[in-house]
């Protein structure tokens, strides 16, 4: 028997442990090679189903259309609010925009809230950046300097702070403001970067080219067939088709430089459309909107998703594809696997809610100030419950109050000429505190079945899990009642308190 000198042993396993020390330093570079790169491509305004891949035919959008054949479409993606500032929190800080503190258009990102890009750079490595339309989470001051001083007095101003790279542009400055960005980028990190678009934001004013003509479209039910609203809705698709282009220059960007393959790419809305039952309204069109993702050897072409999906869930979901677990108090659940083709369970209800729009103050209750308005929503797959905490502010579509199509409606309401369903969904005053919709038997949500004893089972069943969301996120709003609350009697006993009174 051949024994090994003692004397050699040290040398022996240093050699070892140089090999496996050599093994560590290759898998790891190998992890970080692995680590996609991560463009996020967000639209201003932009309702589910108006992309050309979900079947609109009055639609022109082949840049996108190809993204979702060699990727995943998603037909159930609902942003955590049908308006710009709170859907943008929810999607950096993936919890709800009522847990993150920024249901108020004015209110900059919190300092503690920590958000995508932060946890990539300092978890993975990842060299970050944002460009673009305003990203809306460094607080509302274009209008008032005296914001701008506190704002500055109060360092709140922070995302300068939070990636490598910010910049605001017009939609026609993204693609060079993203070859900047890739010039920046040391060549051993992996990038992210949140590019944000106007389109198809208001003004709409995308050249005759990208417009179809008005009387080829087809109005769903919530909509009535008016000139007006037929002539913005073309306005309304000019934009999207225009934003088509736009971001073909902005992936072009990415080939020339050799990184379309290795780069996850998503393509989102971040509200619904600017018209009546659009933004601002917690119907589906105000917060469903288009989602498409692109990740060449992890998501298989053609993929075809009707899951629930939440704004909440997108930063849980890019952290996991780069190797980062979510952050401590996010509230959103990674639908990686699903990605993937994996064991998937998906979301059973989405959560929207909706503040007050801009700056608007609760001092009048006519329709001028219907900015301000404060509800919840809960949807299933089937159903939508929707609770309004201000039911005296008579509905207005925001930012397209003035236009032609609702002008248009609120003649017809007038005259009598618009239908009951309409009359009822637009112009009810005081609107119902509670809506329950079907949404199977009716896709539109024009019929209130709230109060029906035929659907109360699934009525209590959403009003509790609303009321869940909102006491887990230490919502401000009073909950919803619930079935089996018991009214409790004043500390005063109503009656002799009055009898008292009347005395006095």
């Amino acid at each position: 028997m051949h024994l090994t000198p003692v004397a050699s042993l040290p040398a022996r396993c240093l050699l070892a442990c140089a090999s496996i020390a050599s093994l560590l330093i290759c898998t790891a570079a190998a992890a970080a090679t692995d680590r996609p790169n991560i463009l996020l491509l967000l639209s201003d305004d932009h309702s589910y189903p108006f992309v050309s891949t979900y079947g609109n035919t009055s639609i022109s959008t082949p840049v996108l259309d190809q993204l979702a054949a060699e990727g995943m479409r998603f037909h159930r993606f609902f942003t955590g609010a049908p308006q710009c500032v709170p859907s943008r929190a929810c999607l950096m800080t993936g919890r709800s925009a009522v847990a993150a503190r920024m249901t108020r258009f004015s209110a900059p990102l919190p300092r503690d809230e920590i958000t995508l890009p932060e946890l990539l750079r300092e978890h993975a490595g990842y060299y970050t950046g944002i460009c673009g339309r305003s990203f809306h989470l460094d607080g509302a001051s274009r209008n008032s300097p005296a914001l701008s001083r506190i704002y500055d007095k109060n360092q709140l101003r922070t995302f300068a702070d939070r990636v490598d790279f910010l910049n605001t542009c017009g939609d026609s400055e993204v693609a060079t403001q993203m070859a900047g960005f890739l010039d920046r980028k040391p060549a051993d990190r992996p990038f992210f970067l949140w590019a944000n678009f106007s389109d198809p934001h208001h003004p709409w004013n995308a050249p005759a080219e990208f417009r179809p003509d008005p009387a080829t479209l087809q109005l769903p039910p919530h909509w009535p067939d008016l000139p007006g609203m037929r002539e913005q809705l073309a306005d309304y698709f000019a934009e999207i088709n225009r934003l088509d282009r736009t971001i073909g220059t902005v992936l072009d960007v990415l080939k020339q430089k050799g990184l379309y393959d290795q780069t996850l790419i998503v393509f989102a809305g971040d509200n619904g459309a600017a018209l009546p039952h659009g933004k601002g309204s917690l119907y589906d069109p105000g917060s469903n909107v288009p989602l498409l993702i692109r990740w060449p050897g992890n998501v298989k072409s053609g993929g075809d998703s009707k899951a629930l999906i939440s704004g909440e869930d997108i930063a849980p979901t890019l952290l996991a594809a780069a190797g980062v677990p979510a952050g401590p108090r996010m509230s959103g659940h990674s639908f990686l696997p699903l990605l993937q083709n994996q064991l998937f369970t998906p979301r059973s209800h989405v959560f929207i809610e909706r503040g007050s729009h801009g700056s608007n103050a609760p001092v009048r209750t006519d329709i001028s100030s219907s900015g301000y308005d404060l509800a919840r929503a809960v949807r299933s797959d089937r159903w939508k419950f929707i609770y309004n905490c201000t039911p005296w502010v008579p509905y207005s579509p925001v930012d397209s109050a003035g236009g032609p199509g609702w002008q248009q409606m609120q003649a017809a309401a007038a005259d009598g000429t618009l239908s009951a369903p309409l009359i009822s969904t637009y112009f009810t005053a005081p609107r119902p505190v509670y809506e329950l919709y079907d949404l199977d038997a009716d896709p539109s949500e024009l019929r209130n079945l709230a109060g029906h004893p035929e659907t109360a089972d699934i009525e209590k069943e959403l009003r509790e899990a609303l009321a869940e969301k909102m006491i887990l996120d230490f919502d401000y709003l009073p909950l919803p009642a619930l079935p089996d609350q018991q009214t409790q009697p004043s500390p005063n006993n109503g009656k002799k308190a009055g009898n008292k009174a009347r005395k006095q």
